[in-house]
């Protein structure tokens, strides 16, 4: 097996994690905060839905069930989404700028982002990285990348429905039109 297939989904999904880390330097400070259990709960299920995805020979043996043949097709399909999705995450980091935040929260003033991927959807960094989780599936071609993608898809909505709440109490009528308007997580999939 070529070099290329064991080392570019780690060092690719390595490269996202140190950039989310350094960039987490440059945020305002918070106003409003869910709690700090809450923060640790989705971290707990982003880890879960990881444990899953690189499941091997382990006690998870169903999760190792292969689902396709390991071959060069799922291989550069799943790297396309990956680069895909991961890119579309980052460029929705960078157009948040300083109002990101790894916890539901509110920044010192906050404004309600709309433009660049928050145009197509509400919560691109999610999109982005499960496009990313849906890519290494197909690059690893086991049962336990599509349970992690929906255990993370799952977490994901549960923590947008929060950050939806919050986002209606600070911008009010402004947010429930964004609701209405944009879609949550699927460009161009309207109600």
């Amino acid at each position: 097996m070529p070099m290329i297939y064991k080392l570019f989904f780690p060092v690719v999904w390595g490269s996202f994690v140190a950039y989310w880390c350094i960039a987490a330097l440059w945020v305002r400070k918070i106003r409003i905060s869910e709690p700090r259990l809450m923060r640790v709960a989705y971290l707990a299920l982003a880890a879960v839905a990881w444990g899953m995805l690189r499941a091997r020979d382990s006690w998870l043996r169903r999760l190792d069930a292969r689902l396709w043949p390991m071959n060069g097709t799922p291989f550069f399909v799943g790297a396309a989404f990956l680069l895909i999705g991961l890119g579309f995450a980052v460029w929705a980091r960078v157009h948040l700028g300083q109002f990101w935040s790894a916890s539901v929260a509110v920044k010192e003033d906050h404004q309600l982002i709309r433009s660049g991927p928050y145009a197509l959807v509400r919560h691109p960094i999610y999109t982005g990285i499960l496009t990313g989780v849906l890519g290494t599936a197909i690059a690893v071609g086991q049962t336990g990348g599509l349970v992690a993608l929906a255990v993370l898809g799952c977490g994901f909505l549960w923590k947008s429905r929060r950050e939806e709440r919050l986002m209606i109490q600070t911008f009010g009528d402004r947010y429930v039109r964004y609701i209405q308007e944009v879609p949550a997580l699927v460009p161009f999939l309207h109600r």
